[in-house]
């Protein structure tokens, strides 16, 4: 069976995933950005985000283009494909990307109102889900076709599968920065009770990088 994998997920020294007041000018809440410094300067990230040549090599590039390997489908909360709440409006926020999103690939985003597929350029289709994260993993699974699927948060997202054990595998990266506020990735989590080891754990000059796996 395919995996359901958190990776680069980017947490500070202080354990928050994401900075306070996600809107339109802060999508990461303010001082979220700060996060993602070791991963905005590899060359995985450069090509995926920006379709750009260059950017570093070595291990954070190496952490980053593991998340991208074996990806048949990605599981996303709506936080993490818009900052609307509520009801949908109307259908004309298209997500933070643009018209050729960085996936590829189906993405099922968790919301608790209906909103009809939308198709995007480069082979991504987002599929919003009412129906709770068990059954946008079934469908997750379902497209991916073997392959792994990729739950890219938010932190509450992720949560709610650590408490359920489905996730397989969880790269964690942690930054040196402090954001004081925010959602704490781990709060309520006991991740040793529920079968979770590190397998990995390898510094660099930008980040801490974990490998947390289910036992």
């Amino acid at each position: 069976m395919s995996k359901l994998r958190v990776e680069s997920f980017t947490i500070s020294l202080d354990g928050f995933g994401a900075g306070p007041g996600q809107d339109l000018a802060n999508p990461l809440g303010v001082g979220g950005t700060a996060l993602h410094g070791w991963a905005l300067s590899t060359r995985t990230f450069q090509k995926h985000l920006f379709g750009a040549d260059g950017g570093q090599d070595g291990i954070d590039d190496d952490f980053a283009a593991r998340g991208f390997r074996n990806m048949g489908a990605w599981i996303l909360g709506r936080n993490m494909f818009g900052p609307i709440r509520g009801p949908w409006p109307d259908e004309s926020w298209r997500g933070w990307w643009g018209d050729n999103p960085v996936y590829h690939v189906p993405v099922y985003v968790l919301t608790h109102h209906a909103r009809a597929p939308l198709v995007t350029e480069g082979g991504t289709t987002f599929h919003f889900v009412t129906e709770g994260p068990v059954v946008a993993l079934e469908r997750a699974r379902e497209a991916a076709k073997g392959r792994d699927v990729r739950l890219g948060g938010g932190v509450n997202v992720i949560q709610q599968y650590l408490r359920q054990r489905l996730i397989d595998e969880m790269h964690i990266a942690i930054a040196p920065v402090l954001l004081g506020a925010g959602e704490r990735l781990f709060d309520g989590v006991d991740l040793r009770a529920l079968g979770y080891a590190c397998t990995t754990h390898v510094a660099t000059a930008q980040a801490t990088h974990i490998v947390l796996s289910r036992q």
